[in-house]
């Protein structure tokens, strides 16, 4: 909502500052949102007059002009390329130093062609106030030179610019800012009345209203023999400086009260409408062109404006060209009607438009006000355009809006936590418009006035209601009694300021409470952190898949099949996430981003029902850095990646074994399965089968793994405590038995691991050997040992020892020899 501080003082009688203004407004709930100087850019600029206009010599399109600005620049020749400056033509001057900000340049005295320049003269479009390129700006003939050009034009008028919140429609007017500004304090409010014009004539255009649901009344009135054209200055000043542009009086007048006065109005031609009827009823599917030039197509569920012709309004929202006044227009009806909030908020959503009109229809308006503004909308069309009014044709009736409120004066303070007197409360209300009914003590019952839609209504309980009706109408009115009541508060507390609420510190908590998650419910947000950490970008995929890629990725059960899937290639639940992270890389891939990461932590469904799985891909190749050569992805990132997730939750790597037996989607030899136990699979991870790769359409390396968060125990509070760290050094052993293929590496290791637990705290395999010297059938497998002692250094012959503990455990376990 926009306004000048000159439109503010047409309404309230003040001497605050700027500031002190921008301070109230803020503190009654207005929130400020800009102020804006349009005089400062342009305070430089002065009137001017060219006295002589001469062909530059040397230029064909341009002249030397002879220019009076005033004292100091009486005769200061500028050279000049518009084709409209001539002498004796009032225009704008820019002195040298001058910043233009139309063209972003600083004016320089100067040569031009050989003849000398002194300044500039300039368009409203080079003062960035208007579109017009045509030529200089053409000003008054009784302009005298000298002026200060923002002084001239009104410019030095401040706009401010507030925040309305929905509920407050009645400070969509520059009277209803004015209104709390004066119940605020900050002055009087000016009197308003608008003085009846009397009819002198049967309007040729009357009402016909269908649509009482969304249009309750509906007045009009004919004015003729009216002369459309151009508003006066102070007219077209108000509407420029909140950035409306200037059509004509008629139109001018119902944009200059939609502002004013927070009350839309809307003007026919009276010569364009057919039959001498306009009917409020509903759309019927017909296409108007509005005012804007737009085709809208409109629906039973809009209220629409029709003659015999067909629809010539989408009603409060915006007009039709095809009734629209012009300068041609000697006739014009004016309309000024009540809309339902919801109906034109609904409308003006399908329509995709919104219009100042409908921004105030949809927040609410005045009830009382219809009668008022048309006849004040008829006086000034009167005064301004001549004509004769005739008398008001309405349809409908007025809605009942009255209604009451009742404020207990100890809530302002046990509710709002501001004690205010109760004399000043009621003051501070009838300041806003409130009238006292009755008051005692303790409390005081008041009328809401008209233009305040958002206090809250209180049911009136009626004769004759039966008992359950009754007790329904009751238990509402209670809670539109406190509703009400609320509203009262906030009203006093507004207009008191939020800000001299005293803070009151919350009462200290006996019992600290409960964390609002467990251990548990954490963990699927810490394993997105950690594989963020890792490299991994996460990405977010639709439940739905096709059911082609779920066969692909492990089955797709009928059960978990869509019935009504919302596309035809989203009918199936996805059984693993990475469905959609392959489906991620491969347009990834595509547009040239191969080398790639991604993972999703979400649900993966099968005929067993639901689980959370945190999974990943990783495409290409691994970043290069200097002295190594990038090498494909492989399955041992991914089997890191999925170690790392299952650590830092608590598993313990000791209690982890690696196997094979992978699910279908993953490349055979190639990917593997970490188990807790013999059964209790964990995760799963390495290459992807190449007929997933090759259904995809992706042609780089691509190795995934899958965490299933689910199966994962519970997490164990421990206290923690500082490492252990021992001041001997490590001991390093390796070993390479000979084993049979048959034998899984993962038996070798977990024997090593129990061979000698208080020493041995790292077992690692780092060969796999077979060829020559090891028998068919067989392989060598090497395996590092670290033995950490902690209370002395270790003999040989206790390391010796160690070393055959370990040699025989395998032995023992797997049939392995030393090699």
């Amino acid at each position: 909502m926009k306004f000048t501080l000159s439109w503010l003082y047409d309404h309230l009688d003040t001497s605050a500052t700027l500031a002190e203004i921008c301070a109230r407004l803020n503190q009654i709930g207005l929130e400020v949102e800009s102020v804006e100087n349009r005089g400062a850019a342009v305070a430089p600029f002065l009137t001017a007059r060219i006295l002589e206009a001469e062909r530059h010599p040397d230029a064909d399109r341009l002249q030397v002009c002879c220019v009076d600005a005033g004292p100091g620049f009486e005769n200061v020749q500028v050279v000049c390329g518009a084709p409209n400056a001539r002498a004796g033509l009032p225009v704008i001057f820019a002195p040298p130093g001058t910043y233009v900000p139309g063209l972003d340049i600083t004016i320089k005295a100067g040569k031009i062609r050989g003849q000398a320049s002194g300044g500039m003269l300039c368009s409203l479009r080079e003062l960035g106030l208007g579109e017009e390129s045509d030529g200089i700006a053409e000003l008054p003939d009784d302009t005298l030179p000298g002026q200060s050009y923002a002084d001239f034009a009104g410019l030095d008028d401040v706009v401010i610019d507030i925040a309305i919140t929905p509920n407050r429609g009645d400070a969509l007017g520059v009277r209803g800012v004015a209104r709390d500004l004066a119940a605020a304090g900050l002055g009087k409010l000016r009197p308003w009345l608008a003085s009846a014009v009397e009819g002198t004539f049967t309007s040729p255009v009357v009402w016909e209203n269908t649509n009482l649901p969304a249009c309750p009344l509906v007045l009009g009135r004919t004015v003729k023999n009216v002369k459309n054209g151009p508003s006066p200055e102070w007219l077209k000043r108000k509407l420029e400086s909140i950035g409306l542009r200037p059509v004509s009086a008629l139109v001018d007048i119902t944009n200059y009260f939609c502002f004013d006065l927070g009350r839309p109005l809307h003007v026919f031609d009276v010569n364009k409408v057919a039959g001498g009827r306009l009917k409020v009823c509903q759309g019927a599917g017909e296409t108007f062109r509005a005012l804007d030039g737009q085709d809208y197509i409109v629906t039973p569920d809009d209220c629409v404006i029709t003659d015999i012709n067909g629809v010539q309004s989408l009603a409060g929202i915006m007009g039709g060209e095809a009734s629209g006044v012009s300068d041609e227009t000697t006739d014009v009806f004016i309309e000024c009607a009540l809309f339902d909030p919801v109906r034109i908020a609904l409308s003006a959503r399908r329509a995709g438009v919104s219009s100042d009109s409908s921004y105030r229809f949809e927040r609410g308006i005045d009830p009382a006000f219809p009668v008022a503004a048309l006849e004040a909308a008829t006086r000034m069309i009167m005064d301004l355009c001549g004509g004769e009014a005739s008398e008001v044709v309405s349809a409908g009736e007025a809605p009942a809006w009255q209604r009451e409120a009742t404020l207990r004066f100890a809530r302002v303070r046990d509710l709002g936590g501001l004690d205010v007197a109760a004399d000043e409360s009621v003051a501070l209300l009838e300041k806003l418009g409130f009238e006292v009914q009755e008051r005692n003590e303790t409390e005081v019952r008041v009328s809401v006035p008209s233009w305040r839609n958002d206090i809250a209504q209180q049911p009136v309980l009626s004769q004759g209601q039966e008992l359950d009706a009754a007790l329904a109408t009751a238990a509402a009115q209670g809670v539109a009694q406190i509703e009400a009541e609320s509203d009262l508060i906030e009203e006093i507390l507004r207009l008191k300021g939020l800000d001299s609420i005293p803070a009151v510190p919350l009462p200290a908590l006996s019992v600290v409470p409960a964390t609002a998650l467990t251990p548990k419910q954490t963990r699927l947000a810490r394993a997105g952190r950690i594989l963020a950490v890792r490299g991994l970008v996460e990405t977010v995929g639709f439940s739905f898949v096709s059911h082609e890629e779920a066969l692909r990725f492990g089955g797709a059960p009928e059960a978990l099949r869509l019935l009504n899937p919302i596309a035809s290639d989203l009918d199936q639940m996805r059984p693993t996430p990475l469905v959609n992270l392959v489906a991620a890389l491969q347009r990834n891939s595509a547009r040239g981003r191969s080398d790639i990461g991604l993972f999703e932590a979400g649900p993966a469904f099968s005929a067993e029902g639901q689980q959370m799985v945190v999974a990943g891909v990783r495409g290409g190749h691994a970043p290069r850095y200097p002295g190594h050569e990038s090498q494909a992805v492989s399955l041992w990132d991914v089997k890191a990646d999925a170690l790392d997730v299952l650590t830092q939750l608590g598993v313990s790597p000791d209690a982890l074994s690696t196997v094979a037996d992978a699910p279908s989607w993953y490349h055979p030899g190639r990917s593997g399965l970490l188990c807790q136990g013999p059964k209790t699979v964990l995760a799963c991870f390495g290459e992807l089968h190449p007929s997933i790769l090759q259904a995809a359409g992706i042609d780089v390396p691509v190795v995934a793994f899958e965490v299933f968060m689910d199966r994962l125990p519970e997490p164990k509070v421990r206290k923690k405590s500082a490492p252990k760290l021992s001041a001997f050094q490590p001991v390093h052993r390796d070993f390479a038995f000979v084993v049979s293929r048959d034998v899984p590496c993962e038996n070798l290791l977990k024997a090593v691991r129990n061979a000698e637990r208080n020493l041995i705290v790292a077992v690692n395999l780092f060969d796999l050997y077979e060829g020559p010297h090891v028998p068919e059938g067989h392989r060598s497998v090497g395996i590092e040992i670290v033995l950490q002692p902690v209370d002395k250094s270790l003999t040989d012959a206790e390391i010796e020892a160690v070393s055959e503990r370990v040699v025989a455990a395998v032995s023992k376990v797997t049939g392995a020899v030393l090699r």
